[in-house]
């Protein structure tokens, strides 16, 4: 990680303080169940996901989908500085973030309620010109697949374009214990390997177009030619 990095140009202004050192990203999670059947393995694979970017060396700060309320008024509908408290420190967080990792289980082929609560609280202008990952889980055999296909839809209209690498986590409740580590079953005791390799393919993508779009936001403002929506939907308009 720290060789690949050390091949890029890294702005001053950027997240990164070093060459070697790291970026800001937000989790943002989509469980909020607390109980089965069947296993609920969204707080182990929370944790594996948040552990492995610490371990790339990145600031990781969680967005927990139960500390919002049922979306009433997204925080773009507030006079500035009249949001409540919390959801101005959540849009704070978001719009200091270099990249974005959202977690999803699958509902009916469809990413969490959880999940799409959250991000219906903020306007695209918070996220834009950044990248994201989509990790998906689920308790069958297909690792929530579908979920992850329709998030990306959500997550290009925000404007932080998703990489092409998804991870997926079938049987999560079989790879991951309670703590979040990898549950090793075979001869070869491999599984911690094969697992960091296959998540380093996400993770390697995210952090290169990461550190792209901070490098270029030094150079170009990209509000400039694409600037925040001040009034209604309409001024996407075609003439």
């Amino acid at each position: 990680m720290k060789k690949r990095l050390s091949k890029l140009i890294i702005s001053s202004s950027c997240s990164f303080t070093s060459v070697a050192s790291v970026l800001n990203i937000a989790l943002i999670t989509g469980s909020t169940r607390t109980a089965g059947p069947p296993t609920v393995p969204g707080p182990r694979v929370n944790t594996f996901i948040q552990t492995t970017l610490e371990n790339r060396g990145h600031t990781i700060t969680h967005i927990d989908p139960k500390q919002f309320a049922l979306l009433q008024k997204p925080a773009f509908g507030y006079a500035s500085g009249r949001a409540p408290q919390e959801l101005q420190e959540c849009q704070s967080i978001l719009q200091q973030a270099d990249a974005y990792v959202c977690v999803t289980p699958e509902y009916n082929h469809s990413p969490s309620p959880a999940l799409m609560n959250v991000l219906n609280h903020f306007g695209s202008s918070v996220f834009s010109f950044k990248p994201s990952a989509i990790v998906t889980y689920s308790a069958g055999q297909w690792g929530g697949t579908r979920a992850g296909v329709a998030l990306r839809t959500t997550l290009s209209e925000l404007g932080c374009l998703p990489v092409s690498a998804m991870i997926h986590i079938p049987k999560a409740q079989e790879v991951l214990d309670r703590d979040g580590s990898i549950i090793v079953t075979s001869e070869e005791n491999d599984e911690v390997e094969r697992w960091q390799k296959y998540c380093s393919r996400t993770f390697s993508q995210l952090e290169w177009w990461a550190v792209a779009a901070c490098n270029h936001r030094e150079v170009v403002d990209p509000f400039d030619e694409s600037p925040v929506f001040g009034k209604a939907p309409s001024q996407r308009n075609a003439p």
